[in-house]
């Protein structure tokens, strides 16, 4: 997909949407049973869009009722794997047919460019509902050589109710890596959205009604974590919980988990990603990557390479480049197809990067470039890309997600230490080497405790491909087969043979 719009055109369609504002539930849309609502903020002004249902946990018992009788009558999980794919596959071509749409929603709810959310979230959501669809009919079930006197077969099947707790930094593609492969293997669902960026999954949920997605197969629950998330997370008719988020609120999941049914738990909890820039790389390519690497998406990705660990006799060099990628970097309205970057998520959450930059200035780290709030005229929550040098991996900075545009500049004078800066974080999610010698890329890679490396390059992936890590990071992995596994039961069926 390209950008076909002027900024003036994007404005003009952006005041002419048609906003969806409630919880969507059973086919139809529906308030919190109390009527409570709370405020929907666009980042790049500070102003309220709409108004969203403020939910708790009556509606999580009301929605998981809906959920648990559409799987139990079949109404989805009874249809020819066949039948699911087409309709999936139905549903794509018509969020594409919506792509404008969503790609503002996308925008005005999470403060990231319109470029990005036309070129990477949404063509990137399209492709992951396409693969799992296409993957419904070609995951096969097992026969084992047992022997002459039985034959053991494996069959996969449903989990049963699966709840989806999402992020705010990238909603509707990370909501895509749940709905495809949850759906696909015949769940019903339910969508939590992060309370910040609701609009797309409750339009993603109509347009599956319209697909032909049986009514309460696929369910938008809105709120907050502490009245949504923990009592989904607690409710004894949930037969999973997929998670996506902090790492604080995945070990609250896991301990819910235990205190109730022992539900299936998946989580993905963020990371503290090194580029390890060795004294042979391509400086220009390294500088390029690892500053893109942390600055995309204003520095809301779990993958961001927000340590840059540079040889000692580069580091100047590199940080040189760097600072003037920094530099660069046009930070201006999401709606203007020229800005490189957007707005932080919200007021809450530029606090917090604030409170990491104050951190790092206290803790002996020096700025390099940025580290101040900008464009407060507009009312928005926006902040300069920001590079420290002279850092130690044990700050704080060097050690916490900060899950903003900041990267810490940290040396290293061999091999070795390369390897144990990089592994001295309680996250292991991923890592980028830059080299061109083939036996350091290797022994490199092998030692690093993470679960992708990428080599001269970043955030290379593909459907195919599991994302996952190691730690803190969490459990399980999205993307691949192994991600239809994880929301299925493996049943074996013995039948006995005539001795």
């Amino acid at each position: 997909m390209t950008m076909n719009f002027t900024f003036d055109e994007i404005k003009a369609k952006t005041a002419g949407l048609t906003i969806r504002n409630q919880c969507y539930v059973d086919g139809k849309f529906v308030d919190a049973a109390s009527g409570k609502t709370y405020d929907c903020i666009d980042p790049a002004n500070g102003k309220t869009i709409t108004q969203i249902p403020f939910c708790e946990s009556e509606d999580v018992d009301s929605v998981v009722a809906v959920a648990r009788k559409a799987f139990e009558d079949g109404r989805w999980a009874n249809l020819k794997p066949s039948d699911r794919k087409k309709i999936l596959l139905r549903w794509a071509d018509l969020m594409e047919a919506h792509a404008t749409e969503l790609e503002i929603l996308e925008t005005i709810d999470t403060g990231k460019t319109i470029t990005d959310s036309n070129t990477v979230d949404i063509p990137l959501a399209l492709d992951a509902i396409r693969w799992s669809a296409e993957a419904i009919d070609k995951v096969y079930g097992k026969v084992s050589p047992t022997g002459r006197f039985a034959v053991g077969t494996t069959t996969h099947e449903p989990l049963g109710v699966v709840a989806a707790i999402m992020p705010w930094n990238f909603p509707l593609y990370m909501a895509a890596w749940k709905l495809g492969p949850i759906l696909a293997t015949g769940n019903s669902m339910i969508l939590k959205p992060a309370e910040l960026t609701p609009l797309t999954s409750i339009r993603v949920a109509e347009l599956a009604t319209e697909a032909g997605i049986p009514d309460g197969v696929l369910n938008v629950l809105t709120g907050y974590g502490d009245a949504v998330g923990e009592p989904l997370s607690l409710h004894p008719d949930v037969d999973c919980i997929s998670f996506t988020g902090s790492t604080a609120v995945g070990r609250k999941i896991l301990k819910y988990s235990a205190d109730s049914n022992m539900k299936r738990v998946s989580l993905e909890c963020g990371g503290k990603s090194p580029a390890i820039i060795m004294p042979d790389a391509d400086l220009d390519l390294a500088a390029e990557v690892a500053a893109w690497g942390t600055f995309y998406n204003m520095g809301e990705c779990c993958d961001a390479l927000s340590r840059m660990i540079v040889h000692e006799s580069v580091k100047d060099e590199v940080l040189e480049k760097a600072i003037k990628i920094a530099k660069g970097i046009k930070v201006g309205d999401p709606l203007d197809p020229t800005s490189n970057n957007g707005a932080i998520v919200d007021g809450k959450q530029l606090d917090r990067i604030m409170n990491y930059i104050d951190s790092g200035k206290s803790q002996g780290a020096k700025i390099a470039t940025g580290g101040n709030r900008i464009l407060t005229e507009t009312g928005g929550y926006f902040l300069e890309p920001t590079i420290f040098d002279e850092v130690d991996n044990k700050m704080t900075i060097a050690q916490e997600e900060i899950f903003g545009p900041v990267i810490s500049t940290i040396t290293f004078k061999d091999t070795e230490e390369a390897i144990n800066i990089a592994n001295d974080s309680c996250y292991g999610l991923c890592a980028s080497i830059f080299t061109n010698d083939l036996n350091t890329t290797h022994s490199m890679a092998k030692a690093l405790k993470v679960g992708a490396v990428w080599v001269n390059c970043f955030d290379a992936g593909d459907m195919s491909v599991p994302h996952g890590g190691y730690k803190l990071t969490g459990i399980g992995r999205d993307r691949s087969l192994s991600a239809l596994d994880k929301y299925c039961e493996a049943k074996v069926t013995w039948i006995k043979l005539p001795e």
